[in-house]
């Protein structure tokens, strides 16, 4: 049974724990094409969220050289390499599997995130990290009343809101703009990026009587189809509010997530 402070599903993919895609997975740097597949894995090097492995098999020729270091990456231990791409060197920025990973894995490759500029599923751009195929996010329209007060100020109050459910993250409450009260807050150069949600247009922070408290709500203006019903609507840090839905006072969960 969840506790008080977890009302929402756990993650619960193991580490360790191996996947095909049945994606099309393509990755570049500087325009030049590192890799194109369909024989992608996914592996759980921790539990929130996979990473891609590619086949040796479908890199461009030469875009790897070997460091010949070895290092341990969640369950497994690969050799690092770097890549280069055009006149792009990217050093540490890919691991090749060794023999400690599951069969599947060995000699494939798995690349830093950061290192590549673009990730594509089929068509569609990917940030952040790679969709895990055991994750939903859900935006619903819900008739449920909103209040947000930090510091005995209300800085929301809403009649109706979307609620967005995501596995493993506490439950969000979009409020329509016109529900915030905008006096209280001062927007934040803040912005982050979401695989399932997309980019944030907006961060705002609230200076209360005793303390400034940074960055607890934001916006997607323009979100992945997916949930494209928060479209220019506003959320609230749970873990940073006093949220209180149809005059019930949640419990702050104890992690942080956007």
């Amino acid at each position: 049974m969840a506790e008080d402070s977890v009302r929402y599903p756990r993650l619960i993919t193991p580490v360790g724990h191996v996947e095909p895609v049945p994606r099309r997975v393509r990755g570049t740097i500087g325009g030049h094409l590192v890799f194109d597949t369909r024989r992608a894995l996914y592996g759980w090097e921790w539990p929130p969220y996979p990473q891609f492995s590619i086949p040796a098999d479908d890199l461009v020729d030469g875009v790897l050289t070997d460091e010949h270091h070895v290092e341990t990456l969640g369950a497994w231990s690969a050799r690092r390499h770097t890549l280069r791409a055009g006149s792009e060197v990217r050093e540490g920025a890919a691991w090749v599997w060794d023999a400690t990973a599951p069969d599947a894995l060995r000699g494939a490759v798995r690349f830093e995130w950061a290192a590549l500029d673009s990730w594509f599923e089929e068509d569609e751009p990917v940030f952040v990290h790679p969709r895990s195929p055991y994750s939903r996010v859900d935006a619903l329209r819900s008739s449920s009343s909103v209040r947000v007060e930090l510091e005995g100020v209300v800085l929301a109050e809403a009649p109706d809101c979307v609620t967005l459910f995501e596995t493993g993250l506490p439950t969000r409450y979009y409020l329509d703009r016109t529900h915030v009260d905008w006096s209280r807050l001062r927007p934040s150069g803040t912005v982050t990026r979401c695989p399932y949600k997309g980019t944030t247009t907006g961060y705002w922070s609230f200076d209360g009587p005793t303390t400034r408290h940074e960055d607890i709500a934001w916006a997607y203006d323009f979100p992945t189809v997916q949930v494209n019903r928060v479209a220019g609507m506003v959320a609230f840090y749970n873990e940073h509010v006093d949220l209180r839905v149809d005059g019930t006072l949640l419990p702050r969960p104890s992690r942080p997530a956007p």
